[in-house]
C-alpha cells in the first residue's frame, strides 16, 4: 500500500463532520462567553463547574492529540513500555488535587503562579510565569502538529496548509470562549474523543478477526498469539530499569507543574466537587488510555500480520490510517473529527494558561493599576498571541508530535513543581531558594536538551533525550536540592533573613492547610528535607551514570 491512501478520497464527508463539530464548539463558546465579565470568569469559569463536567474536561484537556496520534506512533516505531508510562500520567490530576490543589483553592488563588507570588514575591512569580509560558507553548506545539496532520489527512493538502488553516480556526474558537466555553466544550469533546476512538477501534479489531472487539481497551488477548508468532519481542521491555524510574521526575512530578491541569482544579464549584471530579477523571482517562495502547497494538499487529505498510514519517497518522484501511470512509472522517476535538480541548487549556500567565502574572504584576476590563482584554490578546506562537513553532516540527509535550512535562517538573510542593508543605522554603531552583534548574534542563547542546545529553537514545526524560532525571532532583539548601542557609544568614517575610509566610502555610492558629512545629521539619536532599542527590548521580541504551 502506498502513501496516497493516507487521505480521505472524498474530503466533503470529513469537512461536513468537522464543520458541524466546530459549529457546536463555537456556539457553546459564544453562549458561555456572554456571562464572562471578570478575570475569574475568563480563567476559572467563576469556580462553578460541576463534578462530572469538570471530570470530563480534566480528562479531555489531558488527553490531547498525544493520546490520539502521538502515543500510537511511539508504540509502532519504538515499542515504548507505555503501560508503565500510563501509570505515571494518570496520577497527574489526583496528585495535583491531593498535594496542593485543595490548599491553593482554599487560599483563593486561580493558578500556581498566584501562589508563587504570594509565597515568594513578585520576582519569583515573574520567573515562574516565563517558564510556564514556555511550557504551555511547547505543550501547545504538539497539539498544533497533530491538528496539521489531521487536516492534512482530511483534505489531502500539504502539512503547512493544514497547520495554518486548522490552527487559526482553533485559536479563534478558544479566544472567543474563555474558560467557561473551554470547560463546557471540553466535556463535549471528551465524549467525542472516547466514542470516536474506542468504537472505531472495535470495528478494526473485528475486521482483523479479534474476538474481543466489543471491548477494545482490554479484550485483544486472542490476537496476542498471532502477534508473538510474527513479532516475538513485541512485549519485551527493551529499556533499563533507570528508564522506568526516570518517568517519575519527568512525567509524574512534571505533571504537578503543568498550569493548564492545575487550573481545572480551581474551576470546581467546591472542594468536594473537585475530589469527585478527580474520580471521574481517573475512570475516563484510564479507559481511553487503555484503548490507546490497544490501538497501538492493533497497528503493529496489522503491519506484522496483514502486510500493512506505514512509513516512519507517517507514524503519527497510525490511528487515522487504520480507520481509512479497515473502516468505511465516513467512520474515518468521524475519527479525524475526534482527533481534532482532542487537539482543540488541550489547546484550550494551554492557551488559557498562557493568557492568565501573561496578563495576570506578568503584565498585571508590573502594572497593578490596570482595570478589570483591561485585564480581560489583555487576556484575550495573550490567548491569541500564544496560539499564533505555537502555530509558527509547528512549521518545523520534531520527529514525533509527543516529543515537545513530554519535554514540557520535564521543564514543569524542574521549574514549577519544587516551588509549589515545598512552598505548600515546608515553611522554611523562601524566595531565594525558589528563584535559585527555578533559574538554575531550568537552565540546566534546557542545556541538557539535544536541541541546545547535543554533547551534554545523558543517553544515546534520541527520543529519550528529546522527550526530556534523561534530562529531567538529573535536573528535577537538582532543583529540589538547590531550593532546600539555599532556603535553609539563607534563613540563617542575617543579611538575607532580614529581607524575608518569615512570619507572614508561616501564617500563609498554616492558613492554606485550614489551621486558624500558627504553631512553629507544623510543616517545619528538618529531617524530612534532609532525607529529600540525600535521595535527590543519589538520583542525580544515578542519572549521570551511562544509561546503556
Amino acid at each position: 500500500m502506498n502513501e496516497e491512501i493516507w487521505q480521505i478520497s472524498n474530503p466533503v464527508i470529513g469537512l461536513v463532520v468537522v464543520a458541524a463539530t466546530f459549529l457546536l464548539f463555537y456556539v457553546v463558546g459564544y453562549l458561555s462567553n456572554r456571562k464572562q465579565s471578570s478575570v475569574r470568569d475568563l480563567y476559572v469559569a467563576g469556580g462553578q463547574v460541576g463534578a462530572l463536567t469538570n471530570g470530563l474536561a480534566m480528562s479531555s484537556t489531558y488527553m490531547s492529540l498525544a493520546t490520539f496520534l502521538g502515543i500510537t506512533a511511539l508504540i509502532l516505531n519504538l515499542q515504548m513500555p507505555l503501560i508503565i508510562l500510563w501509570i505515571q500520567l494518570i496520577l497527574a490530576i489526583p496528585l495535583i488535587t491531593i498535594i496542593y490543589g485543595t490548599s491553593l483553592r482554599r487560599m483563593g488563588v486561580i493558578s500556581p503562579t498566584h501562589f508563587i507570588r504570594e509565597r515568594y514575591g513578585v520576582r519569583a512569580c515573574i520567573i515562574a510565569a516565563v517558564f510556564m509560558i514556555i511550557i504551555s507553548i511547547m505543550y501547545a506545539l504538539g497539539q498544533m502538529i497533530g491538528v496539521a496532520v489531521a487536516f492534512e489527512t482530511l483534505l489531502g493538502v500539504p502539512y503547512i496548509w493544514g497547520l495554518f488553516v486548522g490552527g487559526i480556526i482553533i485559536v479563534g474558537y478558544i479566544t472567543i470562549g474563555g474558560m467557561t466555553g473551554a470547560t463546557n466544550n471540553a466535556a463535549i469533546q471528551m465524549v467525542i474523543i472516547a466514542l470516536m476512538f474506542i468504537v472505531p477501534l472495535g470495528a478494526i479489531m473485528k475486521a482483523l478477526g479479534g474476538a474481543g472487539w466489543f471491548f477494545p481497551p482490554l479484550f485483544y488477548s486472542d490476537m496476542v498469539p498471532a502477534m508473538l508468532e510474527s513479532f516475538p519481542t513485541f512485549f519485551d521491555y527493551q529499556y533499563p530499569s533507570k528508564w522506568f524510574f526516570a518517568l517519575i521526575p519527568a512525567l509524574t512530578i512534571g505533571a504537578l507543574g503543568l498550569p493548564h491541569l492545575a487550573m481545572r482544579v480551581y474551576t470546581a464549584s467546591s472542594l468536594k466537587s473537585a475530589r469527585s471530579a478527580m474520580v471521574w477523571y481517573a475512570f475516563i482517562t484510564g479507559l481511553v488510555f487503555s484503548a490507546t495502547y490497544a490501538m497501538g497494538f492493533v497497528g503493529v499487529y496489522a503491519t506484522e500480520t496483514q502486510g500493512l505498510v506505514v512509513s516512519a514519517g507517517d507514524a503519527d497518522k497510525l490511528t487515522m490510517i487504520l480507520n481509512i484501511v479497515y473502516n468505511p470512509e465516513w467512520v474515518a472522517a468521524l475519527v479525524i473529527a475526534g482527533a481534532i476535538a482532542a487537539g482543540v480541548s488541550t489547546l484550550s487549556g494551554n492557551l488559557l494558561a498562557i493568557g492568565a500567565l501573561l496578563s495576570e502574572d506578568i503584565i498585571t504584576t508590573l502594572r497593578p493599576t490596570l482595570t478589570q476590563k483591561g485585564k480581560v482584554r489583555l487576556g484575550y490578546v495573550a490567548i491569541f498571541l500564544g496560539g499564533i506562537a505555537s502555530i509558527l513553532l509547528a512549521v518545523n516540527p520534531p520527529s514525533f508530535l509527543v516529543v515537545s509535550i513530554f519535554w514540557a512535562f520535564g521543564l514543569a517538573g524542574v521549574t514549577i513543581a519544587p516551588l509549589v510542593i515545598l512552598g505548600v508543605w515546608w515553611k522554611e522554603a523562601n524566595r531565594y531558594g525558589a528563584i535559585a531552583a527555578s533559574v538554575i534548574g531550568g537552565i540546566v534542563y534546557i542545556l541538557l536538551s539535544p536541541f541546545v547542546v547535543p554533547s551534554l545529553v545523558l543517553t544515546d537514545h534520541h527520543v529519550t533525550n528529546e522527550m526530556g526524560i534523561s534530562g529531567a532525571m538529573f535536573a528535577v532532583p537538582l532543583s529540589f536540592i538547590i531550593m532546600i539548601v539555599v532556603s535553609y542557609v539563607t534563613n540563617r544568614m542575617p543579611k538575607f533573613k532580614s529581607r524575608l517575610t518569615t512570619d507572614r509566610d508561616h501564617a500563609l502555610v498554616e492558613r492554606i492547610h485550614g489551621w486558624k492558629d500558627v504553631q512553629s512545629y507544623r510543616y517545619n521539619s528538618k529531617i524530612g528535607p534532609a532525607v529529600a536532599v540525600v535521595v535527590c542527590f543519589v538520583v542525580a548521580v544515578w542519572a549521570l551514570i551511562p544509561w546503556n541504551m
